[in-house]
């Protein structure tokens, strides 16, 4: 029986994925023929979703973008056996957007039926957790120190470091948090290993509770996600059948048990400590470090709190090792990053690399430049709080120093791309605007400041003709960021300026500083 996948990611199925497997099935029952219909995950190439696959003798053929309408004709063609038709793009591994990737998190994405365990074993899952149960803790901490992996949500802070705190912090309850709530602009990474191949995250969280002594861990679950919330469930209860989750995890006397928790729909519960309030069942508001959570977070009780992406990347670490895991990369940033690219641009979809690469080469040799045909002109890494970066960044590598150096962020590793139309002094009063709508209240710098910085962006807008004015109100902008950098208690407000400012020095024009200055003279 011929086997054919056709994905449930949410993004295929915003795009029709659902009926096209409905269109597939009723055709070849009109025909008489049998197939095997498997709803797997995206691999990530949503420009051309619904994403269909055929298994051959060779390997998966790819037809894509398969709508209902050309199901006859792909039947026609005989496309169950790989048949000629204009969809059809040969080889799905050989295609070279996929080719040219080099996916370690992401390495069953679209491969896998999501919810079926003996799939994900049948392609090296639980290998990593085999390999950590005949490890001490601090054998298994040890790895993912060595491994050089950081923190994917967007702070970059050494993983291993994090989890060896909660190893040797006291505490008869210790917490397993994944964060979750992935609510950058054009991010959608965590969503995608939630909703494509969930046992990963489940087996790198297990992992992760064996290291530090943690028996409970809970997934904050971003809201809007009913489907990623759908599919976790499931491939939990199925986690806890197998003995992979419980109270003695593969008969090793090890426990972990595991729940998902939904989010509250705030854009500041991403933050760690905020988060840890909401999960409590409190107001998501940003708590004052010291102490740390990794001493006392959830309930008071010492919490690794880590993002969907870390977890899920502990398994292949624990596979592979260590050494495997840091050859890849560069500088102190090591391994992979899911690169998630998105906005104005032809070929919108995930893109996991080594770091080193550069925005150019994702922009044009995967993106395909701009959906519209014109220059990009911008993009933001890093989501609402990352630095809008101009043409002349491009070449600059992924890689968390070489992007700090031009005071800008990789975050969670989206990438937002805007074509030269774009005014890039209305990004910068909405970077405000978002701030002022999503802040938690608790500091004045990010309350206060960022409502002012709405309104001053609007009077340096209005004020371009008067020279004097003008000059007043950019240098009033620029005090009021150097405020909130430094005074704000969390990122919200203290990484808001940095898309303001950035926006200010690569595209004066759009605030009319270039004509000001001419005035003036």
């Amino acid at each position: 029986m011929v086997k054919v996948y056709v994905p449930r990611d949410s993004t295929a199925l915003s795009l029709g994925a659902d009926r096209t497997a409905k269109a597939i099935q009723a055709e070849a029952g009109k025909r008489g023929m049998q197939i095997e219909l498997i709803r797997n995950g995206s691999r990530g190439l949503f420009w051309l979703e619904p994403f269909v696959e055929v298994a051959t003798s060779e390997g998966r053929v790819a037809f894509a973008p398969v709508q209902p309408k050309d199901v006859p004709s792909l039947f026609d063609a005989d496309f169950l056996n790989a048949g000629a038709h204009p969809l059809n793009l040969g080889l799905t591994e050989e295609i070279s957007w996929l080719k040219k990737q080099q996916r370690l998190t992401f390495a069953r994405s679209g491969i896998t039926n999501p919810v079926c365990l003996d799939d994900y074993v049948a392609h090296h899952g639980y290998k990593g957790l085999n390999n950590a149960l005949k490890m001490t803790s601090a054998e298994i901490v040890k790895a993912v120190t060595d491994s050089g992996l950081r923190g994917r949500g967007g702070a970059a802070f050494p993983t291993g470091i994090k989890w060896n705190t909660v190893l040797g912090a006291k505490g008869e309850q210790k917490y397993i948090v994944c964060n979750a709530d992935e609510g950058d602009s054009g991010t959608y990474s965590d969503r995608m290993i939630m909703e494509d191949d969930p046992f990963v995250l489940i087996e790198g969280m297990t992992i992760a509770g064996i290291a530090v002594g943690a028996t409970q861990g809970y997934i904050y679950l971003r809201s809007e996600y009913p489907h990623a919330l759908k599919t976790l469930n499931e491939a939990i209860a199925k986690a806890e059948q197998a003995g992979y989750l419980g109270q003695n995890i593969c008969g090793s006397g090890h426990a972990f048990n595991l729940e998902v928790r939904r989010a509250a729909g705030a854009y500041i519960c991403g933050e760690e400590t905020s988060l840890l309030e909401s999960l409590e069942g409190k107001r998501g508001q940003v708590r004052f470090k010291p102490p740390l959570p990794a001493i006392e977070g959830l309930f008071g009780k010492p919490t690794v709190v880590n993002n969907v992406i870390s977890l899920a990347t502990i398994p292949i670490i624990l596979d592979e090792g260590a050494q495997y895991y840091a050859d890849y990369g560069m500088g102190r940033s090591r391994g992979t990053l899911p690169i998630q690219l998105a906005g104005n641009i032809k070929q919108a979809g995930l893109v996991e690399l080594a770091f080193g690469a550069t925005l150019r080469e994702l922009l044009y040799d995967f993106g395909g430049g701009s959906a519209t045909g014109r220059p990009i002109r911008a993009v933001q890494v890093g989501g609402p709080l990352g630095a809008f970066l101009p043409e002349s960044q491009f070449d600059t590598p992924l890689d968390y120093e070489e992007f700090s150096k031009i005071w800008a962020v990789l975050g969670h590793g989206g990438i937002v791309a805007f074509d030269d139309s774009v005014d890039m002094s209305k990004m910068a009063r909405y970077a405000f605007e978002f701030c002022a709508i999503e802040s938690c209240g608790k500091c004045t710098p990010c309350r206060i400041g960022s409502t002012r910085g709405a309104e001053v962006i609007d009077r340096i807008v209005a004020n371009r003709g008067n020279a004097k004015e003008h000059g007043k109100q950019v240098q009033l902008v620029r005090d009021l960021s150097d405020t909130m950098i430094n005074g704000s208690l969390c990122a919200l407000g203290g990484m808001t300026p940095y898309p303001v400012l950035s926006a200010i020095n690569h595209f004066g024009e759009d605030f009319g500083i270039e004509s000001a200055k001419k005035a003036a003279t």
